[in-house]
Order: structure tokens, then C-alpha cells, then sequence
């Protein structure tokens, strides 16, 4: 019987019928591990993505779990199992928030590309099936929020019970910076030179006021000037914000050393700060009628030319677009 050569390379000498034997029983071991490492290939849940996005954007784990209404621990715990599938590390921890790594980075990328495609699966199915159906992300700013906006959504969905509103806040240049990156299918925000590619429509007239407590030395006034409203001391609102932006310009182009009592980030802590006596208030109309309808306030209206604010709809310019995304403009535009 022929001798040969050991296949592993050392000098030993082996049968042909031992060669073939060991050659085979090699492919079996390739072949196993080969099926081991199929069965290993890890299982990404859709959802821990989505969370891990959530965490990337807000930069915080408490405020993505309160945007995810989920506990911390339990997103955590989510984030972790998302790293072991994985075999990486996605962020880094600390006490100032959290960091992306570079692999957390291009999960983020991957991941809100995919959530966008599942997303626009969905409503592109509903589109063949002739439905109306999917979700609709809306970003609006807080006027248009606590204004306007609830009694059209009560409409929208009256008329179109299979699609879903799924609404966020933000201020008025990032709703417009949401649109142009497509994180948002329809925005609301203060009327603005919008950047090319996007289509608006009006929306509704929103006019500012000037807030104060009862009582006050200018509530004996039909309408007040802005330069007479800055003398009293304003409660500022959203700094950074389309109305905190417009007001220091207003105020840089009349020569107006325009300071701030306190500023807040809400309507209603505005109305908390009035009532302690810290001043006026400029807001929107909007904010007026949700925050203060109560005999504890006055409202005069703003005697300048640039007070009359419109809010207006916005969305990427893009053809066609989907049936659901129409709908809901169609809902905000009458």
C-alpha cells in the first residue's frame, strides 16, 4: 500500500485509505465549525436599535428613556444586551453623558437609516393596498403645540384612524433643519426664509402679546410698545429660540440694552415668573390662551409691525409623496 506524506506536514508517512480518512475527518471539523459560527451570528433586536438611537440623540440615557417612556435601568440593560450581540462598545459613559465610539457612530448611521426604511416600508405598503396608513413624524415648535395643534390632530385622526402621529418638539430652526434631512415628514414652525428644496403653506396667524400680571402699570394701555415692555424687564423664553432671536435683534437694531429678569424654557414657567412679579412677558398669542386664560393676568397687544407672526407647514420637496404624509398637510393647511 502506497505511503504518503502526513497532510498536516509533518514527517510521519501515512497510508492513502489513513490519508482519506483524515482529510475527511478535517472537512468535518471545517464544516462544524463553520455551523457553529452560523448559529452564533448575532440577533440584533430592532427595537434596542431604536433606543440606542434615542440615547445618541438626546446624549443622555435619562432623557431618552423619558422620551422612550421606559425606565433608565431598563433602557440600560437594553443598551448592554445591544454591545454583547454586537462585540463592541457603542458609547462611553460618564457624568457629563455619553460619547459615541467609532463603531457607535456607524451604528447610528446604519441604525436611523433602517428605522427610516422599515418606516417608509410600512407606509409604502399601506400605499399599494390603496389604505391610508403608517406613521407620520411631525416636529412642531411649543407654539404651535400648546395652540393650534391638538385640535387638528383630534381631526387628522377622526378621518384617518390607521395612521399614527408621532409628534416632537423642537425649536423652530430645528424643525426646519428636520425636514431638510428628512428626520421629519411635515414641520410647523415661525414663518422664516426657508432654505430651497422645501414646500410650506400657512399654517395660522399668531401674533405676539405683551403678558403681565394684574395690575401692572401698563395694563392700563390698549397696546405697548416694545422699547416701553423692555424697560419693565422681560421673562425670556427658550434661549436660542426663533422669538428669543428675533427679540435681541429687535432690540440690537432700536438701541435697546435688552436684559432679562429670568429666563425659562417653558409657557408655563413664564406665567410662574409673572405672578412672582419679575416683570412682562413677551409671547405668542397661543401661549396666552393655553397658559394664561385666568384673572391673574393681562395681555395687551404688541404695537410693532413685526409682532405679527405666522406659524407655517413645511416638508421636504420631494415627488410623489406619500398618501399619509398628504393627508396630514391637507389637515393643517384648512
Amino acid at each position: 500500500m502506497t505511503r504518503l506524506g502526513c497532510p498536516i506536514g509533518c514527517r510521519c508517512m501515512l497510508h492513502s485509505s489513513e490519508r482519506e480518512a483524515f482529510i475527511w475527518r478535517r472537512a468535518q471539523g471545517v464544516i462544524l465549525c463553520q455551523m457553529r459560527s452560523a448559529t452564533l451570528t448575532p440577533r440584533i433586536d430592532l427595537y434596542s436599535i431604536r433606543l440606542f438611537i434615542a440615547v445618541a440623540q438626546e446624549g443622555s440615557i435619562a432623557r431618552a428613556a423619558d422620551r422612550e417612556h421606559l425606565a433608565a435601568s431598563a433602557l440600560s440593560r437594553r443598551l448592554a444586551e445591544l454591545e454583547h450581540s454586537l462585540g463592541v462598545t457603542l458609547m462611553v459613559r460618564s457624568s457629563r453623558g455619553i460619547e459615541l465610539t467609532g463603531a457607535g457612530k456607524f451604528v447610528f448611521e446604519r441604525g436611523t437609516k433602517l428605522e427610516d426604511d422599515l418606516r417608509n416600508l410600512a407606509k409604502e405598503a399601506c400605499e399599494i393596498d390603496g389604505s391610508i396608513g403608517g406613521t407620520v413624524r411631525l416636529y412642531a415648535n411649543a407654539s404651535a403645540i400648546v395652540g393650534y395643534l391638538p385640535e387638528r390632530i383630534r381631526q387628522f385622526k377622526l378621518e384617518h384612524p390607521a395612521v399614527e402621529i408621532s409628534l416632537h418638539e423642537h425649536l423652530s430652526d430645528e424643525v426646519i433643519r428636520a425636514c431638510m434631512d428628512d428626520r421629519a415628514d411635515v414641520g410647523i414652525a415661525v414663518a422664516s426664509d426657508s432654505p430651497t428644496g422645501l414646500d410650506s403653506w400657512h399654517f395660522v396667524s399668531d401674533p405676539l402679546v405683551v403678558l403681565m400680571p394684574s395690575g401692572h402699570a401698563l395694563a392700563g394701555r390698549d397696546k405697548v410698545k416694545f422699547e416701553d415692555a423692555a424697560r419693565c424687564g422681560l421673562v425670556g423664553i427658550q434661549s436660542g429660540g426663533a422669538l428669543d432671536k428675533l427679540l435681541r435683534e429687535r432690540a440690537f437694531k432700536a438701541g435697546i440694552d435688552l436684559k432679562h429678569s429670568v429666563s425659562v424654557n417653558s409657557f408655563d414657567a413664564v406665567c410662574r415668573m409673572l405672578e412672582a412679579g419679575l416683570g412682562v412677558a413677551i409671547v405668542p398669542k397661543s401661549a396666552v390662551a393655553a397658559y394664561a386664560g385666568t384673572e391673574g393676568f393681562e395681555r395687551r397687544r404688541l404695537d410693532e409691525d413685526w409682532g405679527e407672526r405666522e406659524l407655517r407647514v413645511y416638508t421636504l420637496r420631494k415627488a410623489p409623496r406619500l398618501r399619509a404624509t398628504d393627508a396630514v398637510i391637507d389637515v393643517l393647511k384648512r
